[in-house]
């Protein structure tokens, strides 16, 4: 009992060293391995992961950087052992007060691990994700899949009807005419869903465009979101001309929700001014890095 006592202490001094969780090496290393026989007492080969993980029986039993103990899962000889799992990437790190950013919490393993550069660094037929550091399944499209965003889907990919697909291919005017193309990508946050709420007048607008119309924009990201819409930055609105802006937030209640554990899904309500008589609008959004979504409003 002792000596796993002892195993627990060095395991949660080492992830918050800069180790992956249930490794004690020097620093600046990991503990791989590829059998149970690599690892120390308390600890088994995770199957996937490649690294050594500690065995328990309750949350007690773990480090705060991984305290959820949960069955290994899995078909292996292992399953049903269960381990200690992370549940966010700042925890692997140390919490809050640590300054370190090279852990990720495996999205596929829910296990510490260091950040991957390369695809070398992954196992099996894994591809390392640069922007996140998370090693991903290779390429998911036509994979089934629950709920939306990323869901199970590769990132860069949102679920679709149950299905992992490409965001929509943008053929709006506001695309064809934008002339930063190469702002876009997979790597930033994705957008999934654009969604209009409403549309009518209010003293948001002046009285030269005075329906308000807002949008609502749902993006998932690899990076936490920030606390307040203030602090977002790199999301635009682009206009039917390529012009593009800030995306215009209000500041009232409501119009940016931050949701998961990773603070990893934002909804955001965008506000744009439109004419009295207007009844439809198109209208582009992207992040810094990630798709470019069009969206299109129809109302009176």
């Amino acid at each position: 009992m002792q000596l796993r006592k002892m195993m627990l202490v060095l395991t949660a001094l080492g992830a918050m060293s800069g180790f992956m969780v249930g490794c004690g090496d020097e620093e600046g290393t990991s503990n791989t391995c590829s059998t149970n026989d690599d690892c120390a007492g308390t600890e088994i080969c995770h199957p996937t992961a490649g690294v050594c993980v500690t065995t328990c029986e309750s949350g007690s039993d773990c480090p705060d950087t991984a305290k959820t103990c949960a069955p290994l899962g899995g078909t292996g000889t292992d399953a049903a052992t269960k381990i200690c799992q992370c549940s966010t990437d700042v925890l692997c790190n140390g919490g809050t007060d640590s300054d370190s950013t090279d852990l990720v919490c495996s999205t596929l393993d829910n296990v510490c691990v260091t950040k991957c550069t390369a695809d070398s660094d992954c196992s099996g037929d894994r591809t390392c994700n640069t922007g996140s550091g998370q090693c991903e399944e290779g390429d998911t499209t036509g994979d089934t899949c629950s709920g939306e965003g990323l869901s199970t889907c590769t990132y860069g990919e949102i679920c679709t009807a149950s299905v992992c697909a490409a965001p929509p291919t943008p053929t709006c005017q506001n695309y064809t005419s934008f002339p930063n193309k190469a702002d876009l990508g997979t790597t930033g946050p994705i957008i999934f869903k654009t969604e209009l709420v409403s549309a009518q007048t209010d003293s948001f607008c002046a009285s030269s465009a005075p329906k308000r119309l807002r949008i609502r924009v749902s993006a998932y990201s690899n990076t936490a979101f920030p606390q307040t819409s203030a602090e977002l930055s790199k999301f635009f609105y682009v206009q039917t001309d390529g012009g593009r802006q800030n995306a215009p937030i209000s500041s009232s209640s409501g119009n940016y929700t931050v949701t998961g554990t990773n603070r990893d899904r934002a909804d955001i309500i965008v506000s744009l001014c439109v004419g009295a008589t207007s009844t439809t609008n198109s209208a582009g959004f992207y992040f810094s890095g990630g798709n470019f979504a069009c969206h299109t409003s129809n109302y009176q």
